[in-house]
């Protein structure tokens, strides 16, 4: 194998690597976005449980976050909870450092 072929599969593979883990970041931030929600409507334990991995599947609806975006503020405006687009997008913001910060952590 020539160094150029490995130095393809190195950059393959690191590719791969990263997008996993972007994959494992975005996932876990919308799961404490949806403990944050859940917190904010008072919702009991297994209650909060069950929203989080909703918010988890509502991400695979369409590319981006707007899919994430609306289903927080239709479930909290629901239930009578003031918030608009920018607090659910800081939220995200600060969501996802925390779940990079946790990700790298236990790595």
């Amino acid at each position: 194998m020539t160094t150029f072929d490995e130095r393809e599969q190195a950059f393959e593979a690191k590719f791969a690597r990263d997008e996993e883990m972007a994959f494992r970041i975005i996932a876990r931030r919308n799961r404490l976005l949806g403990y944050w929600a859940a917190e904010q409507m008072k919702l009991t334990k297994a209650e909060a449980d069950a929203y989080a991995t909703s918010v988890v599947h509502a991400e695979f609806e369409e590319a981006g976050d707007d899919d994430v975006v609306r289903k927080l503020i239709g479930d909290l405006t629901a239930a009578n909870i003031t918030c608009d687009e920018a607090l659910v997008r800081r939220a995200i913001d600060e969501h996802t450092v925390e779940a990079r910060r946790q990700l790298m952590a236990s790595e």
